[in-house]
């Protein structure tokens, strides 16, 4: 096969990832993690039996539960973003072509 004057195999490889990004939502879903950690928190302490962990937001105890089960919801998104995106840094980049031109392995 003739290589031409034009070929740059450096076009055959994907770019780099962009890990300013993905620290920016790692960061925030550590944040939000974290906010849903506190809130599971003041949901517990309050069904237990110290109710100043949120004012009067959760003097009672449906809005006690209510705090808890919020809280259990964004814990839940922020670790599911965060492996998500965890996920997607470390997936392996192949070559930039397509799969019926790559050589056939039997």
């Amino acid at each position: 096969m003739k290589i031409s004057d034009g070929f740059d195999a450096r076009r055959l490889r994907p770019k780099e990832y962009r890990n300013w990004r993905a620290r920016f939502v790692l960061a925030f879903a550590a944040l939000l993690t974290l906010m849903g950690v506190l809130l599971l928190l003041a949901g517990a302490s309050s069904l237990i039996g110290h109710p100043a962990a949120l004012g009067e937001l959760n003097n009672s105890a449906t809005g006690a539960a209510l705090v808890l089960v919020i809280g259990f919801l964004v814990c839940w998104l922020g670790i599911g973003l965060w492996r998500r995106c965890r996920r997607r840094m470390r997936q392996p980049f192949g070559l930039n072509i397509a799969p019926h031109l790559m050589k056939k392995r039997d």
